[in-house]
């Protein structure tokens, strides 16, 4: 049961952060700093932006595997799924697009609402971290820095390698930058969530035998 409902956290909370960020691409202000990334990587390749966004993430946990940060399965689910589910709403038209400033403006904060509640979602089934946040934290470990700064300078390349490819960046993209720190600290703050108190299970050989053998277990 515990088992079921930490999965259930898990891809809910990916879905409501594609979701949010279909919301944030379609307000058509600017994007995030990695939808930067992602969308000026897929008009470079010819691909979807969700599509952009999986060869990205697959990159960033090749690196924290070769920098020897532990891989959760929540990880990987995140590096696939976010990807596929934005794909999915955005190939079949089920995010509107408004050409109301006032609308779009409005669109750009229901996203960042809703890729916060998202992001306590599939943190809290304790599954492991996104690869982004992984890169953020070995590097911050390595490097004797501050997360913030860390993160900081990764968004800052990502914007301006994506920005570079063909990306689209506009006041959304200051409005975001600016707000989602603030989005996910509220969020977090109204459902009594400590990140901090959080413990990952992360993948290994005798835990992934155990989580293989529940999954089966439920099955029969």
């Amino acid at each position: 049961m515990k088992l079921i409902i930490m999965l259930s956290k898990l891809f809910l909370g990916l879905f409501l952060f594609a979701l949010g960020a279909v919301f944030t691409i379609n307000a058509h202000l600017g994007l995030q700093p990695w939808d930067v990334l992602h969308q000026g990587l897929a008009k470079t390749l010819h691909i979807t932006i969700g599509m952009g966004n999986i060869l990205v993430a697959l990159l960033i946990l090749i690196i924290n595997r070769l920098l020897g940060e532990k891989i959760g399965f929540g990880t990987v689910c995140n590096m696939l799924f976010i990807g596929i589910f934005m794909d999915v709403l955005m190939l079949n038209h089920l995010v509107p697009v408004y050409h109301l400033f006032v609308l779009r403006l409005l669109m750009v904060l229901a996203g960042l609402a809703i890729l916060s509640f998202g992001t306590f979602l599939y943190l809290s089934a304790g599954l492991g971290t996104g690869p982004r946040d992984g890169l953020m934290v070995v590097i911050a470990r390595k490097t004797k820095r501050s997360v913030r700064l860390i993160r900081t300078m990764n968004e800052a390349v990502a914007l301006f390698i994506g920005y570079f490819l063909g990306g689209s960046v506009g006041i959304g993209t200051l409005i975001m930058v600016s707000l989602v720190g603030i989005f996910v600290q509220f969020t977090f703050r109204l459902c009594r969530f400590d990140v901090k108190n959080v413990h990952h299970a992360y993948l290994d050989r005798k835990r992934t035998k155990h989580v293989l053998s529940m999954l089966f277990a439920h099955r029969t």
